[in-house]
């Protein structure tokens, strides 16, 4: 195939964040093409902001139930390829089982939903319909994140004994979702953004990030979260003790009152042999420590890394790649899987390389578990969650 495909949008309209994340990502490697879109809650500003990014009139729809049945009245080869699901959390369930049913492929954003019976059932209908289904973990898309995953999975640091995963913010230090921020009211609203707050928000990236790299499947769990900011609903400070099947053990805590902080998401693994940690405010080195070695700096862009993160790379040596850079490493595998399926041919694995529904139900799972935790005075709770399929088959899901 030499066109792009075509990719649809519900949220993310002018003002939106993550939207505008979404659609230079998609962007960036020339291979999609941004083509219609339902991009507010509200069809007067929804049309205001796809005439605002260019969209044709026609593909500038309403609502999200407006343009699945617009796209659907289009011959097959007009229509979108896929839909990108950038709304506040509440919405994922409804839209993405409406276009999955249909057979457009989707791309969600995290958490997928707000329970695990609706991932189930998503899981279910992406099965039935044989669409790509993509969860937008974006960490799992930095090159030496997958550096990480594959010095894990080859053996170099022995067998896993301890994970730390930590995410650092501070921006909700104080109640500014009455402050008329958009970002801040939707994420502390229980009817929106789900049963957790800091924990599905980010604890979720750092659960993802955690199973990601090592593989490990979490066995039980310990949680405290708390609601430190007077008047909000939902927690803003979690710190989780886990315990994995095998013996490792670890923690992740996660918090968003940390004044100062700003997004630091880190991951340490230490095995027997050895260890490794990564930082995503410097995401283009990875430190390793193997025994009785002295500390090496392994940076992104140079011949001595995997196959897995060369191909997560666009830019020689010293050149920063980042935050952008990984969500199009994702798209771009949604883009491989989506086009492997047209042309009748088995995806190329270093590129179809991206978080899928299974994930997604993991994580999902795993915030249920964690505010199971929290409410009970049981001091371990059982938590055996759904594995990620292997990595050979994560574009097929």
């Amino acid at each position: 195939m030499s066109e792009k495909l075509r990719m649809g949008m519900v949220g993310g309209g002018t003002g939106a964040f993550i939207g505008a994340v979404h659609r230079m990502a998609a962007a960036l490697d020339g291979e999609i093409a941004f083509t219609a879109g339902a991009l507010s809650s509200t069809p007067g500003k929804a049309r205001a902001s796809g005439q605002a990014l260019g969209l044709e009139d026609r593909r500038n729809y309403g609502t999200w139930e407006e343009m699945l049945e617009g796209e659907l009245r289009l011959p097959p080869e007009e229509r979108i390829h896929f839909v990108s699901i950038v709304t506040p959390n509440h919405l994922h369930y409804p839209v993405a089982k409406a276009f999955a049913a249909a057979g457009f492929h989707v791309v969600c954003d995290k958490p997928l939903v707000h329970t695990s019976a609706q991932a189930l059932d998503l899981l279910d209908t992406a099965r039935r319909s044989g669409v790509v289904f993509a969860v937008t973990y974006n960490y799992s898309g930095y090159p030496m994140v997958r550096e990480a995953r594959e010095r894990v999975r080859r053996g170099e640091l022995g067998a896993i004994r301890k994970v730390i995963v930590e995410y650092n913010q501070g921006w909700l230090a104080t109640r500014l979702e009455e402050a008329g921020n958009k970002q801040a009211d939707w994420r502390t609203d229980p009817a929106r953004s789900g049963i957790a707050g800091a924990v599905g928000d980010i604890g979720s990236h750092a659960e993802n990030l955690m199973a990601t790299v090592t593989g490990l499947e979490l066995e039980a769990l310990c949680a405290d979260l708390t609601t430190f900011v007077p008047g909000r609903e939902l927690d803003d400070d979690a710190s989780i003790l886990l315990r994995f099947e095998g013996g490792a053990r670890g923690l992740l805590w996660c918090s968003q009152i940390e004044i100062g902080a700003e997004n630091d998401l880190r991951l340490r693994v230490y095995g027997t042999r050895g260890s490794l940690c990564w930082q995503q405010e410097e995401p283009n080195a990875l430190e390793l420590h193997l025994l009785d070695s002295p500390l090496q700096i392994l940076r992104r862009g140079n011949p001595y890394l995997s196959e897995a993160a060369r191909a997560a790379t666009r830019l020689p040596s010293g050149h920063p790649e980042a935050f952008i850079e990984a969500f199009a490493n994702l798209y771009r595998g949604v883009a491989e899987a989506i086009r492997a399926r047209l042309e009748g041919r088995d995806p190329d694995p270093l590129l179809a390389d991206f978080p899928t529904l299974a994930d997604g139900l993991r994580g999902v799972q795993f915030i249920e578990k964690a505010v199971e935790s929290a409410r009970s005075e049981q001091k371990w709770t059982p938590a055996r969650l759904t594995a990620a399929p292997p990595v050979a088959s994560r574009g097929d899901a």
